[in-house]
């Protein structure tokens, strides 16, 4: 990271909840929104392009998933951190998520202020 700021890609097919992440990524210090996808493919294009320092990665979108894309984007050279996310309970989602790689499994009600930082910390320190 050249700077003090996280630069966050947000990747989810639902429109409302890009748009609450976006909030809630706006509205942590030290962070800002780098860029926004609606789906894999598009992750995948914008982690290239944009190199953000972390990733907020929805498990279930049409076309490439969530924990296949995080496969796929932690095997690239100096991947930014992924922190993948659902509308359901941790389950069997948690596991498989960190399996591809990924440094934490967040049910997506619990995103907030607190979480995000706390996930970067934890993200730093592996």
């Amino acid at each position: 990271m050249s700077n003090d700021v996280v630069r966050v890609l947000i990747v989810d097919d639902q429109l409302p909840f890009r748009e609450a992440s976006r909030m809630v990524v706006e509205m942590t210090d030290g962070f800002e929104v780098a860029g926004e996808a609606a789906n894999g493919e598009q992750a995948l294009d914008l982690v290239v392009q944009l190199q953000p320092d972390l990733v907020l990665m929805d498990v279930q979108m049409p076309g490439i998933d969530g924990i296949e894309t995080t496969r796929r984007v932690r095997a690239l050279a100096d991947p930014p951190a992924v922190i993948v996310m659902s509308t359901h309970e941790s389950g069997d989602y948690q596991s498989t998520a960190l399996a591809a790689g990924a440094v934490g499994f967040l049910p997506k009600s619990n995103l907030g202020f607190d979480t995000l930082a706390e996930m970067w910390e934890r993200a730093r320190s592996t």
